[in-house]
């Protein structure tokens, strides 16, 4: 455990760092109905003052919090208390502070600005720059007391001008969200076994040279669900999305058509706003960013449309070290060393607004990070300690690699762009193109592990972690030997080149909802790739057969699938594990078995669906929550027939009627009536939202528009307030002439509550309607609602 000293610290308030007056910007921005920002420019630089300025207008408080975060000032703004992103960080402002104030100590950004290969590129650096003078120029017209959003209005931090680092420093913070980020505080919390702390749980009865029954044993009596939620990756909470991408062989203009959906937050650092990015001849792309992405993210242009999906890649390989018990020594891969220890001091207010300096400490091997992370099989222990390589760490080319996306002419090319760059962090994309063609990739950042590596280096603890996790834990003596990631020519050092990387390309279609490569279509298997990419052969979600089974049943018989029928997917709101668990009468025998009276017959009458009108939703959502993944079914996973198994719930196996039971004793304790409509159930809950009701379900439920519930604080009385799932939604489809694109934010474009475009889109998401996107100067000259030409410097 690091240990903190508390010093008094002289002063209140850190400068302002005013800079120097840096180049003029002057930008046009268009407002159309939903408050959607069309951003018109002549150079780099001025296109990101009008994106960062547009963004100010709609998320200021987020993109304020974001650059607090960058800073390291968590601490000093909010005090030292519990912080959550929502996606991967789950620490105390305390523990973020330290980890970046250490990367702000080692100059990480700084030097990887000035990297010609691994750093960005001079335009984007123009973009970064233009954006953060945009977000400064906007605050600056208003100052802090003229902020309106009342959860930062009158905020001191707003006073602080944000420098272009400061910005990098929170991209790079995304860039790391599913690796060093996710780590945090089992990075800071790091410290030597002591009697107090031995570092356990150890793997009993492990050998130091396993047998595959070992390890199988082993596994066993390891938790798996545990483990992979410890690694941000629960399979009971995914965090994800859909996507899928039919070609001209099977739609019915000959051109590609595309559906996105990720499931994202509803709040915090990975809100997605939209934006229309054009330099005139030059540039022009259109769709939605995180807040304080300059570049669009997920979008299209008038011949491509892309979105994205979490990938199951690890961007980051743990090393194991053999130490000298009772000091700081590891045995790297010139011997044994001493740990680095790193010292942080973090700047903590006090609840009666005092400040004080708090000392912290972490330590580092060459590789990278320590951890003790005894859920995740990796302690700190007497004889060994474990570190973090992290792939996305060593980059900052995932603005440069977005922003390239944007002028692709058809899929490939946008592929191309994307493995030029080298900087797509941690997810798939699908994509689809004006001629028809669409593709799965998964072309992200991963570290150049093969199995020969992996077979070659993994330790035996690393063993089990790979059997359980699909994690290679190497050996850390050869870390920057043999077990080194290899290199490849032409791509940046250490990581994976697109030759060892999967992807589909096809007429017909293609989708991914969060599980692995391996299937991106029922007449296509990839198979051979490294296991850190992930698994081969394994079973498909019930999200994932949802997903699938839209495009297979509309194309059945030949079938061609027009545009209006394949955006109207997203609202279709079926549960497939109902539609699995229901066949043969054996849900409806389960709710018999456990006694459940009218909930029976409300299951039995129940729609299948996750409408807001539907009746029996939430008793199934109840009894989903609690249903066993293995051990129920009567016909269990076959690689085979991924797509039809496991099926045939067996109504007799007691944890089947148990979960029945305890679903409907829950909502009979929390006086929920059996014949509630969803929609009266099931509300909005970001910031401010009236309780308007959506429909929609659960990845457990195997529904395409996944939303679920995550510490709620608004609306909370709610059954279920929603705060995270389907966010950025395209309809994306090409014409003889142009583009037809139709989007949702299902939580609005702006953040405000005090914006009448906070909720306008919203009440669109749960009214099952969409938005045209105007992408033409004519289709946003009939849409406008504004023009204004901001300027500054």
């Amino acid at each position: 455990m690091a240990i903190a000293l508390v010093v008094p610290l002289l002063g209140t308030l850190p400068p302002s760092g005013a800079e120097a007056a840096g180049p003029a910007y002057t930008a046009t921005i268009t407002t159309t109905e939903h408050g959607i920002p069309h951003i018109v420019a002549k150079d780099w630089g001025s296109l990101g003052f009008g994106s960062g300025y547009a963004a100010a207008s709609a998320s200021i408080c987020t993109l304020a919090d974001t650059l607090v975060t960058g800073r390291g000032e968590r601490s000093l703004w909010f005090g030292a208390g519990d912080y959550d992103d929502q996606v991967a960080i789950s620490a105390s402002n305390l523990e973020v502070d330290t980890l970046v104030g250490d990367m702000r100590n080692r100059k990480v950004v700084e030097k990887l600005l000035t990297d010609p290969v691994r750093g960005p590129s001079a335009r984007m650096k123009r973009m970064v720059e233009g954006y953060t003078a945009g977000l400064n120029t906007w605050i600056a017209e208003r100052g802090r007391n003229g902020v309106t959003d009342p959860e930062c209005r009158g905020a001191r931090y707003l006073d602080i001008k944000a420098s272009p680092v400061d910005l990098w420093y929170g991209l790079y913070l995304a860039n790391i969200m599913a690796s060093t980020g996710h780590f945090t505080h089992q990075i800071v919390s790091a410290a030597p076994a002591s009697i107090l702390d031995p570092g356990l749980p150890e793997v009993p009865g492990l050998p130091k040279l396993p047998t595959p029954a070992d390890l199988a044993a082993a596994a066993r009596g390891v938790d798996q669900d545990a483990v992979l939620a410890a690694l941000g990756k629960d399979p009971a909470h995914t965090f994800g999305s859909n996507a899928t991408a039919v070609g001209g062989d099977k739609s019915s203009t000959g051109r590609g058509m595309l559906l996105g959906n990720p499931h994202f937050p509803w709040r915090g650092r990975f809100r997605f706003t939209q934006q229309h990015l054009t330099i005139p001849g030059e540039y022009d792309v259109a769709g939605a960013s995180l807040v304080g992405s300059p570049a669009v993210n997920i979008g299209f242009n008038k011949n491509v449309a892309w979105s994205h999906t979490v990938s199951t890649a690890y961007r980051f390989t743990p090393y194991e070290y053999v130490t000298i018990p009772g000091t700081q020594m590891y045995l790297g891969s010139k011997g044994l060393k001493p740990l680095e220890r790193r010292v942080v001091d973090v700047k903590v207010r006090a609840p009666d607004g005092s400040i004080t300096t708090v000392r912290e400490d972490l330590f580092r091997t060459t590789e990278g990070y320590v951890i003790d992370a005894p859920d995740m099989l990796m302690p700190w222990g007497a004889a060994t300690l474990w570190a973090i390589r992290d792939a996305n760490a060593e980059q900052l080319r995932t603005l440069d690699t977005f922003l390239d996306m944007g002028s692709a002419t058809s899929v490939r090319d946008l592929i191309r762009r994307q493995d030029k760059q080298g900087g797509m962090p941690w997810v798939n994309t699908i994509a689809a193109d004006r001629k028809g063609a669409v593709v799965y990739a998964d072309h992200s950042v991963v570290p150049n592990v093969s199995n020969a590596m992996i077979n070659r280096c993994v330790t035996p603890v690393g063993s089990l972690l790979l059997l359980v996790a699909g994690l290679p834990g190497l050996n850390g003596a050869l870390a920057g030997k043999q077990c080194a990631w290899a290199n490849t020519p032409g791509v940046r050092p250490g990581a994976m080149g697109p030759e060892n990387l999967p992807d589909a390309y096809r007429r017909d279609w293609v989708i991914n909802a969060n599980d692995s490569y391996w299937l991106p279509n029922p007449q296509q298997r990839l198979e051979g790739f490294s296991k850190i990419i992930g698994c081969e052969r394994c079973v498909r979600s019930f999200r994932t057969q949802m997903v699938n089974a839209y495009p297979q049943e509309a194309l059945a018989g030949g079938r061609k699938l027009s545009f209006t029928k394949f955006a109207a997917f997203q609202y279709e709101n079926r549960a497939r594990t109902a539609e699995v668990t229901r066949a043969d009468g054996a849900l409806d025998a389960t709710c018999q078995a456990a006694g459940g009276g009218e909930a029976c017959r409300v299951l039995r009458a129940w729609d299948g669906r996750s409408d807001k009108g539907s009746v029996g939703t939430h008793i199934f959502e109840e009894f989903v929550e609690r249903l066993p993944a293995t051990g129920i079914w009567k016909v269990p996973f076959s690689a085979d027939d991924a797509l039809n198994t496991p099926r045939g719930l067996d109504p007799k196996n007691a944890k089947v009627v148990r979960a029945m039971t305890q679903a409907i004793e829950a909502l009979q304790k929390s006086g929920t009536p059996m014949d509630a409509t969803w929609g009266s159930l099931q509300v909005a809950a970001d910031r401010g939202a009236s309780p308007i009701g959506i429909g929609g379900g659960s990845h457990a439920a195997g529904n395409a528009n996944a939303l679920s519930s995550v510490t709620p604080e608004q609306n909370s009385d709610a059954y279920r307030p929603v705060t995270y799932g389907s966010s950025h939604i395209q309809a994306v489809t090409f014409t003889a002439t142009g583009v037809d694109a139709r989007t949702i934010l299902t939580y609005s474009q702006s953040e405000n509550p005090r914006s009448k475009w906070s909720q306008d889109q919203t009440r669109m998401f749960a009214n099952e309607q969409w938005v045209r996107f105007p992408f033409t100067a004519r289709e946003i000259a009939a849409q406008q609602v504004t023009k204004r030409v901001v300027k500054g410097g």
